[in-house]
């Protein structure tokens, strides 16, 4: 029951929007005037009948008085037609004529040529990395003048006399004579990096039993000058030598260089 209720409210509900629709759609009529036609009624008396002597069987009934004619009706009024504004008729337009293109013979026949296919480029041998060569540390090197042979006395030349003892003998000039203990000198920092090389010759004292007289290092030479000149007076003064019974004096040039 209530299924079929609710179907019969829907329905009824569906009808009552669709008469409101109509009502808003719908063009509004225009006003009726109406027309009134005066009609005269004028009341006559009926005749008097002869009263007819009633029967003893049925009463006399009384006869109803005739009805009026009708009024005539009023004719209606044509209602205005109102162009309807959804549908708006489109205009046709004519074809177009087009004119037949004639073809001329006289031109030549176009030829298709089809373009020719283009090479496949060789693909190229990828690059091969090559190893890059490790950086070697960089090694000072201290080259070193080879030593000059000690000079022997000669048969003809008389031996060197002793000196008396309590006087200083001078000592004896050996030239660069071949450690037995050698210390090499560091290179200076500020010399590594600004890339700066060169040499010092020194000038020292060796004692008899073979070590070196610090106070007696002398730079002779150098180049450039007060670079490298304490380096080697610090590594020399560490060197040692073969004793001897006499002071000697020697001479060594070191040079300094930078590897690659």
């Amino acid at each position: 029951m209530r299924r079929v209720a609710g179907l019969a409210g829907g329905a009824l509900l569906t009808l009552l929007v669709f008469y409101l629709l109509a009502l808003l759609v719908a063009p509004p009529e225009p006003d009726r005037t109406q027309i009134v036609t005066p009609t005269s009624i004028s009341m006559v008396d009926a005749p008097e009948q002869a009263q007819a002597q009633p029967s003893p069987t049925s009463p006399a009934l009384p006869t109803p008085p005739s009805a009026p004619p009708p009024p005539p009706a009023a004719a209606p009024v044509p209602a205005a037609e109102t162009p309807s504004p959804v549908a708006i008729p489109e205009p046709e337009t004519p074809p177009m004529e087009t004119p037949d293109a004639t073809l001329d013979a006289s031109l030549p026949e176009l030829s298709e040529t089809r373009p020719e296919p283009q090479p496949e480029p060789e693909p190229q041998p990828e690059p091969k990395a090559q190893p890059q060569p490790e950086p070697q540390p960089t090694q000072q090197t201290v080259a070193e003048a080879a030593p000059q042979p000690q000079s022997e006395p000669s048969q003809t030349e008389p031996a060197p006399q002793q000196p008396p003892k309590g006087t200083q003998a001078s000592p004896r000039d050996v030239g660069q004579l071949q450690p037995t203990s050698r210390v090499n000198p560091s290179y200076p920092m500020r010399a590594r990096r600004r890339g700066m090389e060169g040499y010092v010759e020194v000038s020292f004292i060796i004692q008899p039993d073979g070590r070196v007289d610090t106070g007696s290092l002398r730079v002779i030479d150098a180049d450039p000058a007060n670079v490298f000149d304490r380096a080697v007076e610090e590594a020399v003064s560490q060197w040692q030598f073969p004793p001897a019974d006499d002071v000697r004096r020697a001479t060594q040039r070191i040079q300094f260089q930078l590897e690659g």
